[in-house]
């Protein structure tokens, strides 16, 4: 099997320990808790926080959950550290990356060094604290940050070093990040030299999540200064309009995403190759400019029809 094992005794028993007696009911709060750090839902908050609740804030929140989706792989293909249970007889994979694939395929399960779950949930759910610095609520978004990295412990796919250090760079990304992005005054300049930095890992890295968040990066990177410019779309508290706005950007990712595949066949773009993945990265470069910088062009003209119809109905 590929890769590098290292760990540290007490690591091993600690997993064995939590194993024994979690239970199935601990199995399913530790996957529920797993959802927290996973792409579909962090997306969701993010949607929301851009679309509808503070764009200024949320693009600080962008690069730093860019930052984290491109670093984190970045260290995995230079650590190369196989999965707890792949070196370990008494450790079980409870909730395997992916779950259709064999959990012994190191390719579709990844690596384990650090803990992406841990990182990109310590960054997002992190970062909503400085938007809502009510003592309660950053009490619950760190409390959650806790049981989503305890959880991959727990499940088998991490050692608790995994999930530590995921936590550490996180908490670097939130204080560095947004500290350097405010004392520029060019953030254009910022944006291509974090671009041209993360650029390194095309050299070495041969997964898929590196080439998406680089693809992602540079699509949110062009989209912020395009929307600036020409699309100055303006946030929106109301209920259903922030409902159409995420559910509609959802259904766009899906669709442009299933849209882009066409041209290739389910071979290319699953054979591990640099064209594939830079066809990977390029899919995501597009999908992500057309949701921050053409799309919130409907919410421009859906707000003018919402507001003359609200002037026929004084009239």
């Amino acid at each position: 099997m590929e890769g590098t094992s290292f760990y540290f005794e007490w690591e091993v028993k600690l997993i064995e320990w939590l194993q024994t007696y979690i239970g199935n009911f601990g199995v399913k709060l530790s996957s529920f808790f797993s959802l927290f750090g996973e792409e579909t839902l962090i997306l969701l908050v993010f949607f929301t926080m851009y679309w509808c609740v503070n764009k200024q804030a949320a693009k600080i929140m962008g690069t730093n959950l860019l930052i984290a989706l491109v670093l984190n792989p970045f260290i995995k293909n230079l650590v190369l550290r196989r999965r707890p249970y792949m070196d370990n007889a008494g450790i079980q994979c409870l909730k395997p990356v992916t779950s259709d694939a064999d959990i012994y395929d190191i390719s579709a399960q990844g690596y384990s060094f650090p803990s992406a779950h841990s990182l990109n949930s310590c960054v997002m759910y992190g970062s909503l604290t400085t938007v809502w610095k009510n003592k309660a609520f950053k009490i619950a978004m760190f409390g959650l940050v806790f049981f989503v990295g305890f959880s991959r412990i727990t499940v088998g796919v991490h050692y608790p070093t995994d999930v530590l250090v995921g936590w550490t760079l996180g908490l670097i990304i939130l204080l560095v990040v947004p500290f350097i992005y405010n004392k520029v005054n060019n953030k254009n300049i910022f944006r291509i030299i974090v671009f041209a930095i993360s650029c390194i890992g095309v050299i070495f890295c041969r997964t898929e999540d590196y080439f998406t968040g680089l693809g992602a990066m540079a699509g949110f990177f062009m989209a912020i200064p395009f929307e600036e410019k020409y699309v100055p779309f303006k946030e929106t508290r109301h209920p259903v309009a922030c409902v159409l706005r995420v559910a509609g950007g959802l259904g766009l990712y899906f669709l442009i995403n299933t849209l882009l595949k066409l041209p290739f066949s389910k071979g290319f773009l699953a054979n591990g190759t640099l064209p594939a993945l830079l066809v990977r990265a390029a899919r995501y470069m597009i999908i992500i400019f057309i949701l921050f910088a053409i799309y919130p062009i409907a919410f421009i003209k859906v707000d003018k029809m919402m507001h003359k119809e609200g002037k026929k109905s004084k009239d």
